[in-house]
């Protein structure tokens, strides 16, 4: 056992120690990927442990080489980790959901390029660090969120679309609700079919989380004699 512990805490690559690594780097980035997933992102536990695994074997890699290939103990074990610090992003890019309105993803994104550092880390031998950054990640993923949503400070783009059994040329009164409301109105798309004698209003909106949609939709259709109002997040005319 002593051994073993030595193998694992030693600066050189070997079996024990490796597969320590690869096992520690799985767990860290599996428990974020769980966290992803509660949270109902595409990107989850399985994804998190691969990335983190992955990264990990590449600096084991990176540290391997140099030391039984070249006989040095100083040798350039960052150029294989550089390149998985940038080719990550690619990962991350398939992680980010781009809507018409609105884009979603960009925390796992970012979850995904901080997973691959950790598992550089991981592969590098700094455990402790490595255990105290996911305790981090989870304090943003988690935490930070209750802030955003107890100050009130979270933000969506949205759609309003409201369509209309008529044709309606003066949309000012819905503008004038909708601000009432403290909804940013950023552009108004409007389609009128005259053969149907109907109006579609998209109306482009950042609200904030807490909006009171039903009171807003029931003062609309007060307004414009609305036949559906929507709440989405992409355009439709």
């Amino acid at each position: 056992m002593e051994q073993i512990w030595n193998d694992i805490i030693s600066p050189d690559v070997t079996v024990w120690g490796s597969i320590f690594k690869l096992l520690l780097a799985l767990l860290l980035g599996a428990s974020i990927g769980i966290e992803r997933r509660i949270k109902g992102q595409i990107a989850g536990l399985r994804t998190f442990a691969l990335i983190s695994m992955g990264a990990c074997l590449a600096m084991l890699i990176s540290i391997y080489i140099p030391q039984v290939y070249f006989g040095l103990k100083n040798g350039d074990p960052g150029r294989i980790a550089a390149q998985v610090v940038s080719g990550v992003g690619f990962l991350g890019a398939g992680a980010i959901i781009q809507m018409r309105g609105s884009v979603r993803g960009l925390t796992t994104a970012a979850g995904i390029w901080m997973t691959a550092c950790l598992g550089l880390a991981v592969g590098a031998g700094m455990y402790i660090i490595s255990i105290v950054a996911t305790i981090l990640i989870f304090f943003v993923l988690v935490n930070i969120e209750r802030i955003e949503r107890l100050a009130n400070f979270r933000w969506e783009s949205r759609v309003i679309r409201v369509r209309v059994n008529s044709i309606v040329e003066n949309l000012e009164p819905c503008r004038g609700i909708i601000a009432h409301y403290g909804v940013h109105v950023r552009d108004v798309l409007i389609k009128y079919d005259y053969e149907k004698g109907e109006t579609i209003a998209n109306f482009m909106v950042r609200a904030k989380e807490s909006l009171d949609t039903t009171q807003l939709f029931h003062d609309l259709h007060d307004v414009v004699d609305a036949a559906s109002i929507t709440l989405t997040n992409e355009m439709n005319l």
